[in-house]
């Protein structure tokens, strides 16, 4: 079999005058534009109003004669292909197994970037490819925020600096980072004293701090984005179906030469469990971390070609870093890159690098998660303290490298991709990153029209705006709360997920029944989501709770809690939509209760807190403890239940609701017996104090408690004076 190295040749612009370099920089930016809007003129869009339903895909897929091309696979890359190949007028069908961006193109790092490492070991090995890499990633950088500029967005990222040595060695390597970016670097970087590094950073570690480095790379909701490249070939005519496996590949022989070709895939709706048929002149198996298990289908004497490496990241509160910079830590104590980053109002850190199996369920590590704090722990000023309580999810991608089978170094591979064809022609694209996603579409439909003879026009994904682009404006929001009613947050948050599309949520949205806002019913008080966007998660071919937590909102990306206390109220208005049982309904909850325990991170947060957890507390904290446990367990039982602490609560004019109370304290309740005893509380203390458990709502609301009482002393609960 033979390999095509997929890299881009990219003109270099470099040298001459400034005035000069302005003017090749303006043409081509001239001449980009004209292709987008000629691109854009000759394409037609099918479906430019409504989508077609996923019964309405499913039948175009079992009831077309012949596709052109079909894709296997609903990532970033698999997407893309379906994108590029419809709008080059080729007949297009995408399955994916799972929902679109369920493995790893929603488990990223969030960033689109070129890959400042690999430009540092592109220059330290004179590795001509590595550097070709990373300028076809910068170039693809700034066609992804420029297509759907709702959902990406520029972001300073700050590189800290502690010897001074390293100043002029980093500010060398990131200035090489602007000038292989050429036209399109983003913004030029620039270095920071210590007080105004600070200034911008103030979580940073002042000590022996020399000062800082910031360049500009770009952001974007992945699964979103990703979402967005599928719904955009559904527009224009690709038939795409989620929960749609393949069984097994289709193959025809050649009468005369007796040689076997692929000719389309035997496929099974996941949800029905109905099978057919969908032929095509080509296959494509973008498949990701299972690209061999396809390639084996194929043929499985076939060697693998697919390194898998799991990534791990970890969500904790937006206070650990400022709203708009991120951090960099370019050298860990084990060699690896960390980024810390703002994201959807929290931060995100990672990742991890190390050698996996291939799963469609990763799991984060408690190992990893612990490496990832104690990283930050050591960027961050001492004043902050790092908490592993302060962990609001985390999760596991498994990046489909490309290497050597015998190479056991996933630390040294570069992210490059490789597009090959089998003898029976399946043709495979594989490893990569999801920067690169278009360009490296575009080269596997290049391949696969010269190798299967297909009849096709150019490619026209360069400026191509993608679902909920075009006509967004960052204004867009201040419509959505004078037209519609919305709060700010919420309008925000609908036109940077929607974009123009925005409009289409709002419509749907529920009046409140209250002066403000008007419409749009919150999933959980403290998260811009509403119950519209469940509703218009189905139109986006959502057919779980799963999809709707994971990939059409993010909440379980951001706050596994939070999730798990909006679940009933999706599954409610998913069932109503779509007219489950109510053996439907509790199994969707019990399996989107075991995706966030298990791949998002719960199951870690809540072993913080066992019945075997060791009560590290010193003399006079144990004694201080007590008493505070005292004040709720009056007749010295040895436990308290919900009536003890409603007593104390309403003593000092606090009123809480009976099954509020009941969650409260079933978090603690570690022996689940309907009350805590006192070793609980002392679990919990201790658990509290080690930074393993933070925002205890019982822990706050008895200290609060507490110290009111101290304060004003009880306050009786009887009527006083006949008074109303």
């Amino acid at each position: 079999m033979a390999f095509r190295k997929a890299l881009r040749r990219t003109a270099i612009v470099g040298g001459g005058t400034v005035a000069a370099a302005f003017g090749v920089s303006q043409l081509m930016e001239y001449r980009r534009a004209q292709a987008h809007v000629s691109a854009e003129a000759e394409l037609k869009v099918p479906y430019a109003d409504e989508l077609p339903t996923r019964a309405a895909q499913l039948a175009a897929l079992s009831d077309t004669e012949e596709f052109d091309v079909l894709v296997v696979g609903g990532g970033a890359t698999g997407a893309g292909c379906a994108l590029d190949a419809v709008t080059r007028n080729l007949k297009t069908a995408l399955v994916e197994r799972s929902d679109f961006s369920s493995g790893t193109s929603s488990r990223s790092t969030k960033l689109i970037h070129g890959g400042v490492r690999y430009l540092q070991k592109a220059i330290m090995k004179l590795d001509y490819e590595q550097y070709m890499m990373v300028k076809e990633a910068l170039h693809e950088r700034a066609n992804l925020l420029e297509i759907a500029p709702h959902l990406s967005a520029p972001l300073p990222i700050m590189l800290p600096v502690y010897k001074w040595w390293q100043l002029p060695y980093y500010w060398a390597g990131i200035k090489m980072y602007d000038l292989v970016a050429g036209i399109h670097c983003l913004k030029s970087s620039y270095i920071l004293s210590k007080s105004k590094a600070l200034e911008l950073f103030p979580m940073l570690k002042k000590d022996k701090l020399v000062g800082a480095i910031v360049y500009y790379d770009g952001q974007h909701n992945d699964a979103r984005m990703n979402l967005a490249i599928a719904l955009s070939a559904a527009r224009y005519g690709a038939a795409v179906a989620n929960y749609t496996e393949v069984v097994h590949l289709l193959k025809s022989k050649d009468p005369q030469t007796g040689r076997e070709a692929v000719c389309g895939a035997r496929c099974r709706d996941v949800i029905t469990g109905r099978e057919f048929d969908v032929k095509a002149k080509c296959v494509i198996n973008a498949t990701g971390p299972f690209t061999d298990s396809l390639r084996k289908m194929d043929n499985q004497e076939t060697a693998n070609i697919c390194q898998p490496s799991a990534g791990v990241h970890i969500v904790i509160p937006g206070y650990y870093s400022p709203d708009n910079m991120g951090l960099l830590d370019p050298a860990t104590s084990d060699g690896r890159v960390i980024f810390f980053l703002p994201w959807e109002k929290m931060t995100i850190a990672g990742t991890t690098d190390s050698p996996t199996k291939v799963t469609a369920h990763p799991i984060p590590g408690e190992d990893d998660i612990n490496f990832i704090l104690t990283e930050v722990r050591n960027y961050l000023s001492p004043d902050v303290e790092v908490r592993r309580g302060d962990v609001l999810a985390a999760w596991s991608g498994i990046r489909p490298l490309v290497t050597d089978p015998n190479s056991k170094d996933t630390q040294s591979i570069c992210r490059n991709h490789i597009v090959s064809i089998s003898d029976s022609g399946l043709v495979t694209i594989a490893g990569g990153k999801w920067t690169t996603y278009r360009s490296m579409a575009e080269e596997t439909l290049d391949a696969a029209i010269k190798a299967h003879g297909l009849i096709a026009e150019p490619c026209k994904t360069v400026g191509l705006m993608l679902e909920g682009g075009k006509g967004w404006a960052p204004t867009l929001y201040i419509r959505l709360v004078q037209d519609y009613g919305l709060e700010q947050e919420v309008a925000q948050h609908l036109a940077s997920t929607y974009g123009a599309k925005a409009f289409d949520v709002a419509k749907m949205a529920q009046v409140t029944g209250q002066r403000w806002p008007i419409v749009g019913k919150r999933l959980v008080s403290e998260f811009p989501y509403i119950e519209a966007e469940v509703l218009y998660a189905i139109k986006e071919y959502a057919c779980t709770a799963i999809d709707v937590i994971a990939r059409r909102t993010r909440l379980g990306f951001l706050n596994v809690q939070a999730a798990d206390e909006a679940l009933p109220c999706i599954v409610q208005i998913m069932a109503k939509e779509l007219g489950w049982s109510q053996e439907k309904k509790t199994e969707e909850l019990d399996a989107a209760k075991k995706f966030l325990y298990h791949e998002m991170g719960y199951r870690s947060r809540s072993e913080q807190l066992t019945k075997t957890s060791e009560i590290n507390l010193d003399y006079q904290e144990v004694v201080r403890y007590k008493k505070r446990f005292h004040k709720f367990d009056k007749e010295s039982k040895g436990f308290i239940t919900t009536v003890d602490v409603q007593r104390v609560l309403e003593s000092i004019n606090v009123h809480i609701g009976e099954n509020a109370l009941h969650e409260i304290l079933n978090e603690v309740d570690l022996n689940k017996n309907g009350q805590v005893e006192i070793d609980e509380f002392l679990q919990l203390m201790s658990a509290v104090k080690k930074g393993q458990v933070s925002d205890s709502r019982l822990a706050i609301l008895m200290k609060t408690a507490e110290e009111t009482l101290e304060t004003r002393g009880p306050v009786s609960v009887d009527r006083s004076g006949g008074g109303v």
